[in-house]
């Protein structure tokens, strides 16, 4: 049985609050597309296409920053979109910066599994974070 588009969502999001990026991997459509919008000195920022592809970014994730809080707030699905809101609250592991922002994700779902994932936060934050000076 396929997975409702809201269920796969809640699944990946549950996967990724633990660090599992091989459950993460199953909730992925062969030919999912991953859009994270910001410049590079984000280190998980860009465009990334396949499964190899989606690992390296949630394990570039995993390893870039330190998750103190990623609560997703609402989950609003309509067909095979699903939009979740929240806020997240990270310190970028490179500099000690923090990384506090609403984030809204707008993800389909085909088969079942995420086929797209496009990501929106205050990325400005992001750059200061991974940006700053590392303290001496």
């Amino acid at each position: 049985m396929t997975m409702q588009p809201i269920d796969v969502t809640k699944a990946l999001f549950e996967a990724f609050g633990r660090g599992d990026v091989d459950q993460i991997l199953t909730l992925l459509h062969d030919e999912v597309r991953i859009e994270f919008y910001g410049p590079g000195i984000i280190p998980y920022a860009g465009f990334y296409a396949g499964l190899d592809e989606a690992r390296r970014f949630f394990e570039t994730v995993l390893a870039s920053v330190d998750i103190h809080q990623f609560d997703a707030e609402d989950f609003i699905c309509e067909g095979d979109k699903v939009v979740v809101t929240g806020h997240l609250n990270l310190t970028a592991r490179v500099t000690g910066g923090t990384i506090d922002s609403d984030f809204v994700h707008v993800i389909t779902v085909a088969d079942g599994k995420w086929l797209r994932f496009r990501d929106f936060m205050n990325t400005a934050v992001a750059v200061a974070a991974f940006g700053m000076a590392k303290a001496s």
